[in-house]
């Protein structure tokens, strides 16, 4: 981040102590606390949003999570010479979840049900503005993406040996995926079940997950989107069971942990289970490939590919046992 963003700050009604960079940011020890200067890459009507949906947090008293700052002239976003959007917030100290840790991972589940508790938008006029996420018709678009990563494959004359690799499973993972699909398609998707009202953190892991003497402090919520709660839990749960072979161990406990908080239905388990069914990572190495430059693909590609194909089998009888198929 430029040094000179941090004139930004001259624009809120806060005195600076000290400035330090962060990751990609500038934190900030001021009269009001640490703050966090960080470029912001959102849709500019989206933040009024989000700021909504913090306040709303805050009022609730059930969930600590991070405030956006106004400046003096109340505007939220504050630009560069450059016109580079910014935005200050509040930050924590404390440390990032330890995915290792399971009884860490297990508080992370239950502040995460609170969260969804909480995060009821309803009463908002403003709510029905923003458009209701729907998975059926990401996966969709996923599902023309690998087809297209495919047929490029098939007619490439010289193969790679990731490009070998990558053919000799893709039939495998494509039709998992059609079938996922399909099924999810057919599955009396209503939107009031789909919890229309409730507004998801978007990108729920353990990076944005902060252990702090007050508790459990969630930061980072410029993905926020309304969605289907298991949204959050079924991408937390999957970026913990990849780095853990999908132990049932481990999935038993997470669900544990925010049923007791919030309980899920037989609707939300069907969703959960389609969410972490479809090959969302096989999806993610062939669409890097097809999109970036062809002529050297770096080697950790490999890695990442051989590494999915070792836990299929491990993570299909996750499922299995899981949602007893």
């Amino acid at each position: 981040m430029n040094d000179r963003a941090v004139s930004l700050l001259d624009q809120y009604e806060i005195e600076v102590n000290r400035t330090w960079k962060g990751r990609g940011a500038i934190l900030c020890d001021s009269d009001q606390g640490l703050l966090i200067l960080k470029e912001y890459c959102g849709p500019t009507d989206k933040i009024r949003f989000q700021d909504l949906l913090l306040q709303h947090l805050r009022k609730s008293g059930t969930v600590y999570a991070e405030s956006i700052l106004r400046t003096r002239e109340d505007e939220m976003i504050v630009y560069d010479q450059e016109r580079t959007p910014y935005i200050v917030k509040t930050y924590f100290e404390g440390r990032e979840c330890n995915h290792r840790d399971a009884q860490e991972c297990r508080q992370a589940a239950a502040a995460l049900a609170r969260l969804h508790e909480a995060s009821d938008l309803s009463a908002y006029e403003e709510l029905r503005a923003q458009p209701v996420f729907r998975v059926e018709k990401e996966y969709e678009k996923h599902n023309r993406e690998l087809k297209k990563v495919r047929k490029f494959l098939w007619e490439k004359s010289q193969k790679t040996d990731f490009e070998i690799y990558l053919m000799k499973h893709y039939d495998y993972f494509m039709n998992n995926a059609l079938q996922i699909t399909d099924e999810l398609r057919y599955d009396a998707y209503e939107e009031d079940a789909c919890g229309s009202s409730v507004v998801c953190h978007g990108d729920y892991q353990y990076h944005n997950i902060l252990f702090t003497d007050a508790g459990e402090a969630l930061i980072n919520f410029e993905k926020c989107v309304r969605d289907h709660p298991v949204r959050d839990l079924c991408l937390f749960m999957r970026k913990l069971l990849e780095k853990n072979n999908w132990s049932q161990t481990l999935g038993d406990m997470l669900l544990e942990s925010y049923n007791k908080v919030r309980s899920l239905t037989k609707r939300d388990y069907r969703q959960l289970y389609y969410r972490l069914a479809y090959p969302e990572k096989f999806w993610k190495i062939a669409n890097f490939y097809y999109n970036s430059g062809k002529a050297w693909i770096p080697g950790r590609n490999m890695e990442k590919i051989e590494r999915l194909f070792a836990q299929e089998r491990d993570k299909q009888l996750f499922l299995e046992n899981i949602f007893k198929l």
